[in-house]
Order: C-alpha cells, then structure tokens, then sequence
C-alpha cells in the first residue's frame, strides 16, 4: 500500500463549513500511521495555534525521549565516539517517529488584484456576480519557519487589504511572499480547474506555469475524485471532478509538474456526513428540502491511507507525492519569548529599571509622603528586584503610561483588580489604588521568582472611557502593534439542538419545550453534551422514547455537531501590544464590532496566543466606574465640587451607618437580599469588615459568616490552633478567608520562601498532588523543628487543604471592597445624585431602571417626568434634590435634537412658553414625532397645556390638531427670523405679526392612557404604575409572577395563582368553526398571553377586556397530544379589585428588633390610623439571637390592607405574611 498524507483538511475552524475537530483529526491520522497531516482551513488560520499545540502534546513522550538522549550525548566528551554515534542514531530514529502538524491555509487568490473590489465588474465564469467576490481556491503550506512568517502575511493582508466578500490575497503578494512555501491547486475552485471546466487549457497551461516560475518544484497540482452513491449528495461534483483530473494529467506531464490527491476534507468519518449535511443548512439557511440549497458529495470524510489508494489505484504516485510534501516540511515551532513593547525613557535615565525605580519612588513620595520606613523601602527594593530580574520593567512602564495618559483624560480608572494589588511598586505608580503594606498583600502571589510568567495586571476603566485609552495605546505604539483578541463562539448543547431542530423542521413549540429542559450544568460533570442532558433528566427520556423521527434526527445531528465553532467574536477585554507588527508574529483578521467599526483581532484565541511572545492586556469596561463619574459630575453640577473619589476616608461614619443598616441596593457587589441580611447582622464598622465579605459571600465559604459575625460581636469564641497563627487571623476573628493568609502562615510555622508559599497557594487551589507532597513533607519537617507538635501541624494541613474549596484572592477582594465602599459613600452622602448616575447606566435595561425607581421612591427621591425646561439629556438632579429625567431616553427624539435644545436653554435661558419653544429651535430640529415624543413623555407639561389639548384640531384654525398647527407657527417664525428685510428708506425692519394658534381645551384623558403613552415613549410607566394599587394581591396572594410562567416544566401537576392587567385581546374561531380567544396580561414582571377555548372561553369571555385588571388560578398539565408539553389550564377569573378584602383576613409584619427605631414607631403608628379597616394587623418581632414574640394589635386598630403595607415593608426591610 502507497502511504499517504492528507494536505486539504478543513476543520470547524473553516467556520459552519468544517465540522472537523482538530483532536479527531488528529487521532485518525495518526491511528492510520500516517506522518503527519495539514490544517487548511478556508482564508483563516484560526485553529493554527491550538492545532500545534495539540501535536506537541501527541509528541510529548518521543520529545522527551529525545531530550533525555540529548543530554548523555552532551556528557561525552568524545562527540565522536561510537557511543556518541550510536545515541545520535537513536534520536534520529525518533525524530523520524514525530507526527508533523503542517501549517496551511487555503487562501483566496484574488482573479484580479486584491485591491479590485467592483462589484459591477462580470465574472465571465459566473455571470451571475463580480469578478471580486470571493477568489480562487489555493493551497499554501508553509514548510519552515520563514514560510509560516510568510503565511501569516499574507493571509493577514487578505483581511485588512483584501477582504470583500472573503478575504483575498493576490498574485502580488504570492510573488513577494513566496519564500519556505508549497502551493497546491487546490479543488475545483482553483484557478486551473475553473480554466479547465470552462475549456480554457491555454489559461491553464499558463497558470501553471506561472506558479512553477515561482515556486519551482514546490507547486503540486492536486485532484480529488468524490464518486458517491449516497442520497442529496452532489453527484456533478464527481463528473467535473473526472473532466479537470483528466487534463491535469496531461498538463502535469508535459510541463513537468508533480499530482497530489487529496480529499477535500470536511469531516471526520463518513457517518458524519449527515449531520455535515445538516451544518451547510445552519450556514446557508437554507431548509434540507431546498432543491437550490448547496449541497456535498458526502465524500468528505478523512479517509484512511487504504481509501485513498482504493480511489487512486491506478495512479499510485499521487499518494506518493504527498508523503514527498510532508517530507519537505520541517519542525519548527511558532512559540517565542515576550516581545515587548517599545517604551520610550526620558534621555537621562540609563534604562526601563531606572526609570522605574525613578517613578516608584516619587510615587512612593505621594503614597507614604516623604519620611519612607525602613518597611515601604525594603518592600519597593525587594520588588524592584524580583520586576527587573526577570525582564518586566517595561511592562510596569507601559501599564503605568496608558493608566496615566486615562486619568489625563479624564477617564475614570478602577483601583485594581487581581494579584496586582499586593504590589508596592504598583501602588506607587497608582496601577493601583490599595496600600498592600496596610491590608497584608502579597507581592509574590502576583509575581514569583519561582514560577516564571508574564506579569498579569488587569485594569478597568470605565465603560464610555475604554475606547479612549485603546485608542490611546494604538497612537503611542503603532497601530499596527496593537490588536485585540478573537473569540469563537461554538455550537453548545442547546443552540445546536435548535439549529438542528429548525432544520429538520420539529414544531417550534415542541423543540422550544425540549430546549427549556436541556440543563445548563450538571453537578460532577464538566463539559455538558446532549446525551448527558437526556440520561440525567427524565422529562427529556419520556420524549425521546416517544421516537418522533424529525426530534430523534435533530438529537443525532446535534451531537455530532457539538462545539462546531459557529461564529468568531471579540474578546470583551483582551488587547494585545507588541513591539513590532501584530501581523509578523501571529495573523491577523477585521471584524465589525457592535458598533459598526473595523476592529483589528488576532486569529488566535488568548488562551494559546501568549506563548507566540505577545502581551496580552485585559482593559476591562466596568458600569460601576461609570455609574462613579455621572454620579461625580451630577455632583459638580449641583455643587460646584469637584469630589475626589479616590480620597475619600475609609472610615466615614455616614457609610459604614449605611452597610450597617443594608441599604445598599445600587452599590457595587453589596447589593443582594442576602448580603444585605449579613450587613445588618455584620453591623461592619471597618472597611476591613468589608473586604472579608466581599469574599466570604459566595458558595462555600459563606456557610462561615454567622461564625464571623458571631466571633465580631463576642458571642463566639475565637481559637487559634497555634499562638503564632493570631497575627494572621486575627483580622478576620480567627476564621481563615484569604489565601494571602494561608501563605504567611506557612513562612511563620514552617520556614516556607516565599516563592513556596505561592506554589503552596497555586497546589491547594488546583489540587496539584505533585506540588503539595514536597511542601507538605517540609510542613511537617520544619514546623516539628520550630517546636510544633505534628498532631497540630496535620490539623492545620487539612484545614487547609479544605480551604483551598473556597479560597479567596484579598488582593481582589480589597480592590473590589474599595469600588463598593465609593459607590457606599455616593448614596450615603449625595443620595439624589448617585441614583441618578444608576438611573443613566441602565436606560437599555428596563428590569434594573424599574428596581432603582422603586429604591428611589424608598429612599423617597422624587423621580420626576422630563422637562424641556430642566432636563439634561441623561438623568440628573435638580437644586431641591429631585432626580429629573433624561431626554435621552424618549423615544424618537434624536440625540441632535436634545443637544440643540439643551443648548439654547442654556445660552438663552428657559422656554417661556410652548411658542417660545417651538420659536427658538432651529427648523428641522423639531418635527412632529420628536414634539409628540417631547408631549406624551411629560416634557412640555411645564408648558402649560395638557397633553391631550396638542391632539385636537386648535380654535379658529384648519389644521388636523394644535401639534400641527404648533409646527406651522415654528415654521413661520423660523421663515420670518430668516427673510425679514429693511423695507423703508432709513433701514428699519417691518416686524410681521405671526398668529400664535389657540390650543382647543379636550376631554382629559384618564391616568391609564398618560401611563401607557409614557410606557411607549419611555419604557416604562414614570409617573405611576396602573398595577400600584394592587401591589399587595399581587405580591401575597399570588403564588406566582408572570415571568415564571415562560417555563411551564417546575409548575407541572401544581395549582397557580396569578394576577395583572389585560393589555390585548384577540376573539375568533377555530378552523371548527368554534369560538376562542387569546388574552394578554401584564403584571409588575413580565407579560404572558393565553388562549382560551370551548365552554372555557364562553364562561370567561365577558373578561375579554383592555385595561381590565384581573386574579388568575389554573392548574398546569401536561398534554399527551401533544409531547407531552405542559399547558395552563385555568381554573377561575375575578377581579383584581375584590381579592385583597375579601381574602385577606390578617396581616403579620415581622420585624427584626435590629431595626426598631423611633422613626418606624411613628410610621407605623401613622400608617394604621390612616388605613383602618376589617382586618387583623399582628406584629412579630424577632431577632437572630432571642426567641420571636408576636403582638396583636387591638380591636379598635384593625386595618385596610392595601399598597402602603408593601411600599412600609420596602423601606424598612421587614417582611409580611397574610391569611
């Protein structure tokens, strides 16, 4: 048998064309013997990187071994002996068994030059589009290192010069980049091929020899044969595919080219080729039963070296050929050092260390003024050191520059994040803004001596300053040096099984339903797959045995098509800069990001992308630092200060009172019910207190902070296991928190280096065996030494080792208790003005403007409609401290309208009036819809005319409404300002007296309709909310909210209660002639629509109303019709109105005797003298530590429940039960 590479392999890195895995292809390969194989992925090189990495691992036990010979042959002291001989035979026998990865990509030659892109100009072989669309196909494989350098070139270039329709390179850049590399053919996309097809063998003959006067003995003619006999295959494939080999032969013979057969390789086994099938259906979108859809051979399987010499029998040297290529190509590897950036030093400074060390302590000078001790300058020596001898000080250098040249701008930066805040020299830069000397960080768990890495220090700014400081970063270093990081997206277990679902056309309820059972995880298992999905959940079993074939097809496709990579992406934050061009180290690729613009992305992915020598940088977008600056400038606005965030004093009473009571919704990772709870209980009174709960609450430790709180207020004793663990501890009552914490103690007990503290760290956290058996033994060995007895010692270690489950990082956990502590001291202090910085951050996001309206009003800050006469174009505050809405977020009103008006009222002072208004805007920056935005909104109510009197026809006018006649008058004014002339002898203006139309007085509408014009305008419903009144049914006598009803599944078998407002009604008939309807309710959480059938429908029918407001019960059940699918059945249909009296009975407010005070008493007080009424009202007091006690109140006090028992137990946090 003729052995045999492949040299034409697709993987799914040929994006929704491949379907190859590289660790499949991989495997066969080498299963099959064969040598090696190539990756040729269409136009990209995304899976390169992975791909070499994956062969170094396969190659891992030879290199080893290669390693090791290598070593005894460097003993000998005769080079040449036979000892010596026979040791070097030894290793070439081994790099003989090395399996190859052959670097390739197959390219898109442009048919002109890559800088051609008319899309008028005809494709004579396709008439039907542009010569420039797309290109021809190409195989290029880079045999050495110089030839990879050259690839990535190239195919860099096709991108960011290229690129239209697909990239394309040209016959300009195979001629100047052609060094160390082998072209093919390639299929019958190839330019010889097409030549062929449409019976031009003089242009092929020419092409060919274009390409052997370039690349000599290194271009190959390829063939490929794809006979099949499997149903929707492509059979023309297999007949053109005869016609182009044929003349292939005779050209290769005559003008003396080498032939290689290759496969076209698309997918791994030939039981793939449905399911590939499948995936050219998600890629074109088209449906499997399209007769125009593209379709394959279903010959595209990686076949064996015996399948391949089965098709080419009777031309065994093209196999031959093959293995000759291989041959060709050698090992190198694409790995490299750091490359780092270039860093211009100030001329008097010797090198990057000194200027470093410069910097850091003038920096020092700020941070811990000018009398250092003996403490900061042993610790900024001691880093300085470890920074410049291992090679970083232009890294610290670049980071400091760009932070520098943000705050320059203005652009609010974040204090740290990760490891980096247990560095002084940082601190001293203000990298960072956390003193590590204060809190006990650790300068070794960011940068150790004996784990030799790349500095990593993340950084957030935020959100609308990030592109600044990038921007900033490509101007200093080249923009050719700075890149950002591509993202795959892949083919996970859901969206796969839907894409297959669609295709293969499963009902969208029925796949919908399947879809929603699928389980995000699985507890013990890693990666999720379909298979597991279905084995660990029952409802999904039941389906599938019901044996739908379209539902059991979509289940197969969709697992063999699991992680495909579906689409490329940008990383959220990585950046790369490089001291020379992105594109010579790694290639290069644009895609638009979500704003439209051509972004510069690497093709590898960041998890591979270091070890190529770049510098990875995450700059990191954070709503919490922009949230920050509007809450600073709605502050300088309102008070003329300009407030130094990052100077503001840990220990401000006001905040650490508002911790204390757990008002922090909105501040920054403070804000959940149940960190909340703790705070009360915490009572923090330190920002130390802070920082351990910042990381104490997340799964795992959090089980330890009643210990912490307990041990805080004395109730708890605290133990140390030894005396000298109390240094350490004693900052979080004994309870160990950080792994900073753990590694200190293992210098103290047992002599640990530091560098073995931070590999301590890093075993326990990965559970490395390998690492923790040396350290343990020494744990034990020095700490017996240092007089501890060994029974101590291996409590300790498995303390420890049980820690490691939930250790956390204080050098984060600091930085972020820091972010939090400032949005803190926002809300203590300038209440109106940090709500309204949150307010402006989530205009998009209508779920979190709803929840910070409702703290506002618990906070009891008026939130105010917008008005054209105060409004900035995002939210801001008022001199009485009322929070003003944005113009900003109405709908239809343009950002250069809002501009202009805020301009004007600015220059010229505020609107008198609505002719005043419309008078003074330029024309053409009002129109209708931006006035009706402006009037439905609420902006002109400070006007003077009611919302409704702009829609009627005006008095003594014929215009369809005053709004109309309004725009007409603008118009004239704008006119008259415009072409009034001097018309007398002496110059004086004529002044033309315009007729101000008269708004008609109309009927008011009612508050529904203001609410919901607002909704439309604005998102939601400002002035009030229709279901305000109800708040109480619908929070407790409601078993449910409407957005749970989208999952149907966790209610099966289960009783409902539900309630909202109807907000749209459709009645009809069924194709039976028999009446239904569908209902569409809203409550405060979501909107759910049903229909309703049958007698069911006739008994309720009469409900079938807008603007009803109703209370649901039903039953949820599945239909054996119907898969099986869960449906609501209901049961019942009231009034909303009468369930709070006739239901409720008694009313329990429990309250926690932490917060009693004399403002509650009178609440309450006040509250129940206002609200008498028929039912009972009971209170329950309670507290962690003492048993509850319950209070009845007496007879004469019986109370009305209603919304102001809801909107009492927002603002003071107590609960409430009802019967």
């Amino acid at each position: 048998m003729v052995p045999f590479v492949h040299l034409h392999v697709h993987s799914y890195y040929s994006v929704l064309d491949g379907q190859c895995p590289l660790e499949a292809i991989i495997k066969k390969a080498k299963e099959d013997g064969m040598p090696g194989i190539a990756l040729t992925d269409h136009g990209a090189m995304f899976g390169v990187k992975s791909f070499t990495e994956l062969v170094q691992k396969e190659n891992k036990p030879i290199l080893a071994a290669q390693k090791a010979l290598k070593k005894e042959i460097e003993k000998l002291a005769d080079g040449e002996s036979d000892q010596a001989k026979q040791l070097k035979e030894q290793y070439e026998a081994l790099s003989k068994q090395l399996f190859k990865p052959i670097i390739g990509c197959e390219v898109y030659c442009a048919k002109r030059s890559r800088h051609d892109k008319d899309k008028s100009a005809i494709d004579p072989y396709n008439p039907g589009r542009s010569i420039d669309a797309s290109g021809w196909h190409l195989i290029l494989l880079a045999k050495n290192f110089q030839g990879y350098q050259n690839l990535i070139k190239m195919v860099s270039l096709s991108y960011t010069e290229g690129e239209y329709y697909r990239p394309r390179i040209d016959k300009e850049l195979l001629k100047k980049h052609h060094e160390g590399i082998i072209a093919c053919s390639a299929c019958l996309g190839g330019e010889v091929a097409q030549h062929i097809l449409h019976d031009h063998i003089d242009r092929a003959e020419e092409t060919i020899e274009w390409f052997k006067n370039i690349f000599g003995d290194d271009y190959y003619l390829e063939v490929q044969l794809h006979k099949t006999d499997k149903p929707n295959a492509n059979r023309e494939t297999y007949v053109k595919q005869l016609k182009v080999n044929e003349a292939i032969y005779d050209l290769a013979e005559r003008l003396g080219v080498k032939v290689i057969a290759t496969n076209d390789v698309h997918f791994v086994d030939e039981e793939d080729a449905e399911a590939h099938d499948h995936l050219i259906c998600v890629s074109t979108k088209k449906d499997l039963d399209d007769p125009t859809r593209m379709t394959y051979s279903k010959q595209e399987w990686l076949k064996t070296t015996a399948e391949m010499n089965a098709i080419f029998q009777d031309h065994p040297e093209v196999l031959r050929h093959t293995v000759e290529v291989c041959d060709k190509v050698e090992i190198y590897s694409i790995e490299h050092g750091p490359i780092m950036p270039y860093f211009e030093i100030p001329k008097e400074f010797a090198n990057a260390g000194a200027y470093l060390r410069y910097l850091t302590y003038e920096g020092a000078k700020e941070r811990y003024k000018d009398n250092l001790s003996n403490e900061v300058k042993e610790r900024i020596d001691y880093e300085l050191e470890i920074i410049l001898s291992m090679g970083f000080p232009d890294y610290f250098l670049i980071v400091y520059d760009f932070i520098k040249a943000a705050r320059d701008h203005g652009v609010l930066v974040g204090p740290g994040r990760g490891s980096a805040a247990g560095s002084v020299v940082a601190y001293c830069l203000r990298i960072t803004e956390i003193d590590p000397l204060r809190y006990g960080l650790l300068f070794e768990r960011f940068l150790n001596p004996d784990r030799i890495s790349l500095p990593d220090i993340d950084v957030d700014f935020e959100d609308s300053g990030r592109e600044l400081v990038l921007d900033y970063v490509r101007q200093k270093y080249g923009v050719e040096n700075v890149a950002r990081i591509i993202t795959f997206g892949q083919m996970k277990t859901k969206s796969a099984f839907n894409d297959m679902a669609r295709v293969e056309k499963v009902p969208l309820q029925e796949s919908n339903h399947f879809s929603k059972l699928i389980p995000r995880e699985v507890e013990g298992v890693k990666h999720m797959t379909l298979p597991i999905a279905i084995e660990k959940t029952p409802e999904l079993q039941t389906i599938v045995q019901q044996g739908d074939p379209k539902l059991t097809r979509a289940i197969e496709y969709a697992t063999r098509l699991e992680n495909t990579i579906r689409n490329v992406g940008v990383h959220a934050c990585g950046v790369i800069i490089s001291g020379k061009p992105v594109s010579d180290v790694v290639p290069i690729a644009q895609v638009r990001d979500k704003d439209g613009n051509d972004v510069t992305i690497t093709q590898y992915k960041g998890e591979v992308i270091e070890s190529t020598g770049l510098i990875k940088m995450d700059f990191l977008g954070l709503q919490t630092l922009t949230i920050i600056k509007e809450a600073l400038e709605n502050i300088k606005r309102r008070h003329g200060i300009d407030l130094d965030i990052d100077a503001i004093p840990l220990d401000d009473k006001k905040t650490l009172e508002l911790y204390s009571e757990g008002k922090t919704i909105g501040t920054f990772q403070f804000e959940s019910a149940g960190m909340r709870k703790y705070l009360i209980e915490l009572k923090p009174d330190r920002f130390e207190d802070l920082i351990a709960m910042n990381a104490l609450y997340r799964p795992g430790p959090m089980e330890y902070i009643p210990n912490y709180i307990d041990r805080r207020h004395g109730r708890e004793e605290i133990v140390y296991d030894l005396p000298e663990m109390e240094e350490v501890l004693k900052e979080t009552y004994g309870i160990t928190v950080y792994q900073e914490q753990v590694m200190r103690l293992s210098r103290i007990i047992a002599n640990f280096t530091r560098g073995e503290s931070d590999v301590l760290r890093k075993g326990m956290g990965k559970k490395k065996l390998e690492l923790l058996k040396p350290l343990e033994e020494k744990f034990f060995k020095e700490g017996q030494n240092n007089g501890h007895s060994l029974e101590v010692l291996k409590k300790i270690w498995e303390d420890w080792m049980k820690f490691a489950a939930y250790a956390f990082n204080k050098s984060h956990a600091a930085c972020y208790a820091w972010v939090a502590y400032q949005t803190a001291y926002l809300k203590a202090h300038y209440p109106s003005e940090f709500m309204a910085g949150n307010l402006s951050c989530m205009l998009s996001k209508a779920d979190e403007l709803a929840k910070f309206l409702e703290e506002c009003r618990n906070m009891e800050i008026n939130v105010l409609s917008p008005d054209v006469n105060e409004s900035q174009k995002k939210f801001a505050v008022n001199s009485k401290g009322d929070i003003r809405f944005g113009l900003g977020a109405i709908k239809g009103v343009s950002s250069a309208a809002i501009d202009t008006l805020i301009e004007e009222r600015e220059k010229n002072g505020l609107f008198v009036d609505v002719y005043d208004f419309i008078s003074r805007l330029p024309q053409g920056t009002i129109n209708r819809k931006t006035l009706e935005g402006l009037i439905l909104s609420g902006a002109m109510d400070s006007m003077g005319i009611s919302r409704e009197d702009y829609f009627v026809p005006p008095m003594h006018s014929n215009e369809e409404d005053f709004l109309a006649a309004l725009l007409q008058y603008g118009k004239k004014m704008g006119d008259e300002k415009a072409f009034s002339q001097p018309t007398s002898l002496f110059g004086d203006i004529e002044e033309v007296q315009v007729t101000k139309p008269e708004p008609t007085k109309a009927t008011p509408w009612s508050s529904l309709k203001k609410l919901k014009e607002e909704r439309e305008l604005i998102g939601l419903f400002l002035s009030g909310n229709p279901l305000d009144p109800y708040l109480l049914p619908l929070k407790y006598c409601c078993t449910t909210e409407l957005q749970d009803l989208n999952d149907l599944n966790a209610f099966v078998g289960k009783t409902l209660s539900f309630a909202g407002m109807v907000t749209k009604t459709f009645q009809g008939t069924t194709r039976n002639n028999k009446p239904y309807g569908r209902l569409t309710i809203e409550d405060l959480s979501s909107s759910y629509e049903f229909a309703l059938f049958g007698q069911q429908y006739l008994e309720f029918s009469n409900f079938f109303q807008e603007d009803l407001f109703l209370y649901f019960t039903g039953t949820v059940e599945l239909n054996r019709f119907r898969n099986n699918l869960p449906e609501l059945k209901i049961s019942s249909i009231s009034l909303l109105d009468d369930v709070a009296e006739k239901r409720i009975r008694e009313v329990t407010l429990s309250i926690p005797v932490e917060l009693l005070s004399l403002e509650l008493s009178k609440k309450l007080i006040q509250e129940v003298k206002q609200n008498k009424g028929g039912a009972d009202l009971v209170f329950c007091f309670n507290s962690s530590h003492s048993p509850h006690y319950s209070l009845q109140t007496p007879q004469k006090c019986k109370i009305t429940p209603g919304t102001w028992l809801v909107l009492l137990c927002n603002k003071y946090d107590l609960s409430m039960s009802v019967k």
